[in-house]
């Protein structure tokens, strides 16, 4: 029977890097992986793919729209969606070489085969028809999550889709519905949006984006509008009929009210995802998870079975690749006894339409609802140079300090290039910086990223440009 330090249940961002720490500090590591390649949702059927068709999609729809008041002529753009597919799939393929040369170079052996817990020391493996068993002084559970399902609206990936489906369509929709305005459903949505499709999105809630700043949100709902986007907010899908060559979804209000029916080629169902614990063996193990179907972990990712660990999707907080890979670094250091650390209070988190979002730190219905004083500085990009001259100038940066000692406890930014321009707030948060602080740095001209120091300099009601 093969012995480790430590080994690792699933390989996406959380898991691999964890696995790459923990053999840098000298421990003898496996990961575990159920699927073919390694590098989860994340690097498979998720952010990398997802991005790799924004960018594609935002440069075809620049090619049609924006190139000829630059100046630049060309011939209207033609879609081959077979070979942008293709673009997709390469990049995918070129991260997942990574993460498998990551595993070579740190010697952590690759264990192919759906991984199961059967008692603390002890990971069974089954796959290709056999099944293994190997001791481990340590287990981290790197899962991930799962699409969540809506009742009533059966997934088959071809018409009605989850985000796996909706990166894979063989042909353009004429019509997209999309349940759930979050991240996903608004970042796929604009990628079918910009091939030609009419996107309609229809929120549960009332207002998009839940958990970003509210003001924030509405901007960006109304940006979103203006590219072709409708929005039905505060409204429920409660079935999809699929007897027909088109699909007939019937949809009413959230509170109660008359049904409609509107038509569709594709429904995506984008409503969150759900931690993936199925097979693992938890129960069995005795592993505690909430009421949600997470695993429960103390401030150290220790579970309450020693030497069972867990980190990422699998846990509490936000579902974002970048922190399962801080926690999987932590979690490392921990188990090689030294002291990692996670700051939860300096997550960025970003939406990759155009334009971006981003934001970092607490919103204003946070402060409030904390009783914190505060003060708001925002600068909007029609009055940045760069953005001018490069004739993308929506959006803003707010800058929330706080009232009595001037520390940034919050930036949001809607814009160009806002989930690059994120991090000098998320530095200057992580040393316990001040607006003022940020309102001196030097910035270099012309760059969008003034308007971040412009925004400090209106925390002080100073803003130069404005």
């Amino acid at each position: 029977m093969a012995s480790y330090d430590l080994v690792i249940i699933g390989t996406g961002p959380g898991g691999y890097v964890c696995a790459v720490r923990a053999a840098q500090l000298g421990m003898k590591v496996a990961v575990v992986e159920k699927n073919p390649a390694l590098g989860g949702t994340c690097l498979n059927i998720g952010c990398m793919p997802s991005k790799a068709l924004l960018h594609a999609s935002e440069m075809f729809e620049e090619a049609a729209h924006s190139f000829a008041k630059m100046g630049v002529s060309v011939p209207a753009p033609k879609l081959d969606l077979p070979a942008m597919m293709n673009f997709k799939q390469q990049g995918i393929d070129g991260n997942v070489k990574g993460v498998e040369f990551l595993m070579k170079k740190n010697k952590i052996d690759v264990l192919k085969g759906t991984g199961k817990i059967i008692g603390a020391g002890k990971v069974e493996i089954t796959g290709a028809g056999k099944t293994e068993t190997v001791e481990t002084k340590n287990i981290v559970i790197a899962t991930g999550s799962d699409i969540a399902r809506l009742k009533g609206v059966e997934i088959d990936e071809k018409r009605i889709v989850s985000s796996t489906g909706a990166l894979s369509l063989e042909k353009v929709p004429e019509k997209l519905l999309i349940i759930g305005a979050g991240v996903i459903g608004l970042e796929l949505g604009s990628v079918w949006r910009r091939l030609g499709a009419e996107v309609m999105v229809v929120e549960f809630l009332d207002r998009i984006l839940p958990g970003m700043d509210g003001e924030v949100a509405k901007q960006f709902q109304r940006m979103l509008e203006k590219q072709g986007f409708v929005f039905k907010l505060g409204t429920k899908v409660t079935s999809v009929d699929t007897s027909g060559k088109v699909l007939l979804a019937k949809v009413e209000p959230a509170a109660g009210g008359a049904a409609e029916t509107i038509e569709a080629d594709v429904v995506l169902v984008c409503i969150g995802r759900v931690p993936y614990t199925e097979g693992l063996g938890l129960k069995e193990a005795g592993v505690a998870v909430d009421n949600r179907g997470r695993v429960e972990i103390d401030s150290h990712f220790s579970t309450n079975v020693k030497g069972i660990y867990a980190i990422g999707d699998v846990v509490a907080g936000p579902m974002l690749a970048h922190k399962a890979e801080d926690e999987g670094v932590a979690c490392a250091e921990i188990i090689a006894g030294q002291a990692g650390h996670v700051n939860y209070d300096v997550i960025p988190g970003v939406v990759y339409t155009t334009p971006e979002v981003s934001a970092v730190g607490k919103t204003e219905e946070e402060l409030k609802q904390a009783g914190t004083g505060y003060t708001v500085g925002k600068f909007p990009f029609t009055a940045n140079g760069r953005s001018k001259v490069n004739q993308t100038t929506e959006g803003f940066v707010k800058i929330l300090a706080d009232a009595k000692t001037d520390r940034v406890l919050g930036v949001h930014i809607v814009g160009r290039e806002a989930g690059e321009m994120i991090h000098e707030a998320c530095v200057l948060m992580e040393f316990g910086g001040s607006a003022e602080d940020l309102a001196r740095t030097c910035h270099a001209h012309p760059t969008r990223s003034e308007a971040i120091k412009e925004a400090a300099l209106a925390v002080g009601k100073r803003a130069i440009h404005m």
